[in-house]
């Protein structure tokens, strides 16, 4: 019966496909925060909203579009074992950490684009460190923006040498204001591990974090170095950067901010490029608003996404264990 496949029905080999996938999304500092259930023949994707980060994402909207990623990752991986998907969003009002339930169709043969997208989970990694200066044709980023316009999102590039400006001046504010946080410099450090010294498989690695003065890549710490605002706009005029935006507010506007997010940036992927998201800004309400006003987007800020050509390898992040991923009905 469509729909009602248990757990015990997927063979190892599947599993690990869909573990994989999972395992494999980007989360907010690495954090993870979903498990995987089997129930009533559902994949059920389910948030973990004890992981907290209350000085990073004090609502809690970077966890769930860290779920929208993972939400992406789960779809490519059924539909390439041969299967179509069929997800619904908060099936239960009563469970509101369940954030997807996904049912199986019938038979299908993925499409060469989920092929290719599912082929760049495993070379996904954020690429918190300068590009090598190549600059992305109008062809290219037409197609990012054309792949996050889905079911409410849309992703709008920024280009513009004035609206840089502004951007740089609001990131620049955002930097100072989270470099003299010092409960955001007690949770960055809480999250930030020595490498191959943490035994979970979350968190953000040293060898991963930023190098040299680079704010609007994220994780600023009291030691990095802020560039002014003229050198900050330079940067960000050698990068590619998309606003990604939704109609609303909600919680299913940022689930779905997060799906469209990660499809794009595997699609990047695809073509060579690497990416890295920056909500960090974002939690400043006043910036967030800012930004909104003098960008003049028709919605809400989600995130902003660099991406560019990489300029060397990105070391893995830690990842959680399989047993960890599933929860119950495993």
């Amino acid at each position: 019966m469509v729909g009602r496949r248990a757990s015990e029905d997927w063979s190892p080999a599947e599993l690990e496909v869909l573990a994989g996938a999972v395992l494999r999304a980007p989360s907010v500092h690495n954090i993870q925060p979903w498990r995987l259930n089997f129930e009533e023949g559902l994949l059920v994707l389910v948030e973990r909203r004890e992981l907290e980060l209350p000085e990073h994402d004090p609502h809690g909207r970077d966890r769930l579009m860290s779920c929208g990623a993972a939400l992406a990752n789960l779809e490519l991986a059924i539909k390439v074992l041969g299967r179509v998907t069929r997800t619904a969003e908060f099936p239960d009002p009563d469970r509101p950490e369940v954030v997807a339930a996904v049912a199986l169709g019938g038979p299908a043969v993925p499409a060469a684009a989920d092929l290719n997208r599912y082929s760049a989970i495993p070379r996904r990694h954020s690429h918190r460190r300068r590009f090598s200066g190549r600059t992305l044709t109008r062809h290219q980023v037409v197609d990012l923006r054309d792949t996050a316009t889905t079911h409410g999102v849309e992703a709008r590039p920024i280009l513009d040498e004035i609206e840089l400006t502004t951007v740089a001046d609001r990131l620049e504010f955002a930097a100072e204001a989270h470099q003299h946080d010092r409960g955001y410099q007690r949770e960055l450090a809480l999250w930030t591990l020595r490498d191959g010294g943490h035994g979970h498989g979350t968190g953000l690695a040293m060898s991963v974090r930023s190098a040299g003065s680079l704010p609007w890549a994220g994780l600023v710490r009291e030691s990095t170095a802020l560039p002014d605002r003229e050198v900050l706009k330079r940067r960000l005029i050698a990068e590619t950067l998309l606003a990604f935006v939704t109609d609303g507010d909600t919680r299913h506007d940022h689930l779905r901010a997060g799906r469209a997010l990660q499809l794009t940036w595997l699609d990047a992927v695809h073509q060579g490029l690497a990416g890295s998201v920056l909500t960090q800004p974002l939690h400043l309400p006043e910036v967030r608003a800012a930004l909104t006003e003098d960008l003049e987007l028709p919605g809400s800020l989600q995130a902003l996404m660099r991406f560019g050509y990489p300029a060397g390898d990105v070391p893995h992040s830690p990842r959680r264990s399989i047993d960890e991923l599933f929860g119950t009905g495993f």
